[in-house]
């Protein structure tokens, strides 16, 4: 590919793919760009700037503005579609201007398993999946990432915050920032997943099923509905199922 963009986040997959191609291009012909969004916690962007300092590769960070696309806040089901569209397009323009011709992203094979309406946007912009093209699974980027030393082989999986609510229901940045501030809170006390759900007044809370019993412990537990309550929830709710990535899309089924 000669020189490359990396659509970086930070997580597991886009991380692998970026010191790849830095070992594979050297560090002067790969670049990568993080979006800056109401979408993403301010903890996510600052380990993607750490990790990609740590590589050493010439790292952007770009303003998205998922919020001003139209229809998106009303959260339809194909709602990554147009988010996925609307950042590749910004990427395409910086790739131009870059005389860059090739722009990589992090999905794998386990990505065909769930509902995934942002591959239509990859597909139709020409944007590469290296890992996925290489067949690559979830499972076996963690092995190579821990071969790499990447500090990023056991992280949970993250996706935008906007995946927290139920198809249709609206969503607002007051609602993003509520989400936000529960999980910082949920993710102090030690728990290593965590998804708040948003129903308006409700949160239903997603964790690993062994660390359920952590959460009911009575300090803890009066601790969560304390800060939640103050974040402007009513009711707070643990998910008896615990955590599982993409639980939103269940109703799709």
């Amino acid at each position: 590919m000669k020189r490359v963009m990396v659509a970086f986040s930070g997580g597991v997959d886009s991380t692998l793919l970026l010191k790849v191609a830095q070992e594979t291009l050297g560090k002067n012909n790969v670049i990568a760009v993080t979006a800056r969004s109401p979408l993403y916690p301010e903890r996510e962007l600052t380990g993607a700037k750490e990790i990609a300092r740590t590589i050493g590769v010439r790292h952007i960070l770009i303003e998205s503005s998922e919020m001003e696309i139209d229809g998106f806040s009303k959260n339809p089901p194909d709602r990554c579609y147009y988010c996925k569209k609307e950042l590749f397009e910004k990427l395409l323009d910086m790739a131009r201007k870059e005389k860059i011709s090739s722009i990589i992203e992090g999905s794998t094979l386990d990505d065909d398993q769930d509902h995934r309406p942002g591959r239509k946007a990859v597909q139709e912009l020409g944007i590469r999946s290296p890992l996925r093209e290489a067949r690559y699974t979830k499972s076996e980027v963690r092995e190579l990432s821990k071969a790499f030393n990447l500090p990023t082989w056991d992280k949970p999986s993250f996706a935008c915050l906007a995946s927290r609510f139920p198809y249709g229901e609206e969503i607002t940045t007051g609602a993003l920032q509520m989400i936000d501030e529960a999980e910082d809170f949920l993710f102090s006390l030690g728990f290593k997943q965590v998804r708040v759900r948003h129903y308006q007044s409700l949160a239903r809370i997603e964790i690993y099923q062994e660390e359920m019993e952590r959460l009911m412990e009575s300090s803890t537990r009066e601790k969560v509905v304390k800060r939640l309550k103050e974040i402007g929830y009513k009711y707070v709710t643990l998910d008896l199922q615990g955590f599982r990535s993409g639980s939103m899309n269940e109703v799709l089924r």
